[in-house]
């Protein structure tokens, strides 16, 4: 991957092209350690991280930064440094986002990358080799699902509609007898590209997904058609300060409209 110039502007393709890439070699290398016990140890006494994280952050950061050195890093394995507030570009990463649903030896986990400018994405993503699925985005590109292009769903009678009960139980009539509850995703990102690829409707976002949880989905969920918004009605912003959000809701039109209306009950 070829270095770039500190000062020349990169175009969104070419980023895309760069973060495609790199994320394909990312899954490739988790994929050795799926199925096969790797080894385990527990972040803050209560959320696991494995060596195949570790070894595609460490893979991710080496070759990314090669290709970009001027570009600030944000990974959710790798100690933050303030020195990335200071540059133009940022990489902001999860090596594998849904690291317990990876050890379970579920299919739902992905390699998130995304380049932010401003707070904004301006390319994304998600790398999921388990399920056989890549979805990418650049901002004002589109969005796609291995090639194809992909669009939030038109809403039915009835709404497939994730994230916590007690969120969904805030909601009135009559959304909630519209309302089919799915399975739990260990991977935020991953539950964000099927809202994006109009796989379910909507989901509500408990407190405190991290900008690497949600930078690469978030873009590719816009570009599709969709929001993911706070209790203000705003979209989020990316590799600043505070890195941390409040609860959100991710879907389109009426439905997430009535989402955000409820996530300051």
């Amino acid at each position: 991957m070829p270095e770039v110039d500190a000062g020349a502007p990169v175009a969104d393709a070419e980023e895309l092209s760069l973060l495609r890439e790199a994320g394909r070699a990312a899954g490739a290398i988790a994929m050795r350690y799926f199925g096969k016990e790797p080894q385990v140890w527990m972040k803050a006494g209560t959320s696991p991280v494995s060596e195949a994280d570790y070894a595609a952050d460490t893979y991710l950061r080496e070759t990314l930064l090669a290709a970009r050195p001027a570009y600030g890093w944000l990974s959710e394995e790798t100690a933050d440094h303030p020195a990335r507030l200071s540059a133009r570009r940022t990489f902001v990463v999860d090596p594998i986002d849904g690291t317990r649903g990876f050890l379970a030896g579920s299919d739902a986990w992905c390699v998130s990358v995304a380049i932010v400018e401003d707070g904004r994405s301006v390319a994304g993503v998600l790398e999921c080799p388990a399920r056989g699925e890549t979805y990418w985005a650049t901002a004002g590109g589109g969005a796609f699902r291995n090639d194809e292009p992909i669009r939030v769903r038109a809403p039915g009678e009835i709404l497939d509609v994730a994230g916590p009960k007690p969120m969904f139980d805030r909601m009135p009539e009559p959304w909630q007898s519209r309302f089919r509850r799915v399975a739990y995703s260990p991977s935020l990102a991953v539950r964000l590209a099927l809202i994006a690829g109009g796989e379910l409707d909507a989901s509500f976002v408990k407190p405190n997904a991290h900008d690497w949880d949600i930078a690469a989905a978030e873009l590719i969920l816009i570009e599709a058609g969709g929001r993911l918004l706070d209790r203000f009605g705003r979209i989020p912003a990316f590799a600043g300060e505070d890195i941390r959000h409040g609860a959100l809701a991710a879907g389109s039109g009426e439905l997430l409209d009535a989402m955000v209306a409820r996530l300051d009950a």
